[in-house]
């Protein structure tokens, strides 16, 4: 079984994402790229991640028209990444048109398509300062719909709508939520935020986590302590 962590490799130096790298193993966690390392490192840094033997999130929220974004999708595929991200707002003609661009990728080396619903620094104040009506949950029940109707694999939500997305999407649709804090930690630019046992008790299948990792004293300990404490709850049920 895949780690459910997966840590965020937001730092501004490829020399301190490398000294976390090395400290942790392929079946402690996944490793997310994100626009910021991306941009900065290129594609590169992720192949050397996936020679090592990590599964990667790359995580750059593709949205434009369809031909491109499946391009995009053929394209990040090649890299060997395991999840890729596209926006599920950009409308069932994007969303299929990245379905079908994975499809032609060979099962083994095909990456899981997450659609991003409402990111998790987003609350309602702001959400409606965007034109859209309704409530967070309303919106991101919306795009989720939208997202397994179109054929994605699943999509990218807070832990506070996981519980009513897994009754609506099903055991196979992946949930994986970003805004997780360990308790005690700072809640940075997050809103909507849960703890890691909180959120896979919630239904959440993968726990996206960076700052309180990352940016601790011990990455390595603080890590393996938030395996060990969402692992007793799988051992529970």
């Amino acid at each position: 079984m895949d780690p459910r962590v997966i840590v965020a490799l937001d730092y501004d130096r490829k020399e301190d994402a490398e000294q976390f790298v090395s400290l942790v193993k392929p079946e402690d966690c996944l490793l997310k790229v994100g626009l910021q390392m991306f941009t900065k490192l290129g594609p590169d840094f992720v192949k050397s991640l996936t020679a090592k033997g990590f599964g990667v999130f790359l995580d750059l929220k593709f949205y434009d028209i369809p031909n491109t974004v499946a391009g995009a999708v053929r394209s990040a595929a090649s890299l060997g990444v395991k999840m890729l991200t596209v926006h599920a707002a950009g409308g069932p003609l994007m969303l299929k048109a990245a379905v079908e661009a994975a499809s032609q990728i060979p099962q083994e080396k095909r990456p899981l398509l997450l659609g991003v619903t409402v990111l998790t620094s987003i609350d309602e104040p702001q959400l409606d300062t965007t034109g859209v009506t309704g409530s967070v949950r309303d919106q991101v029940l919306r795009l989720a719909t939208l997202a397994l109707g179109s054929g994605l694999d699943g999509v990218v939500c807070s832990a506070m709508e996981a519980a009513d997305l897994r009754r609506v999407v099903g055991p196979d649709f992946r949930l994986v939520t970003p805004g997780i804090r360990p308790k005690g930690t700072d809640k940075g630019d997050q809103k909507r935020v849960f703890t890691p046992e909180a959120a896979v008790q919630a239904g959440s299948d993968y726990l996206v986590i960076g700052r309180p990792i990352t940016r601790s004293d011990d990455p390595a300990a603080v890590l393996s302590e938030i395996n060990r404490s969402i692992e007793s709850l799988t051992l529970a049920e």
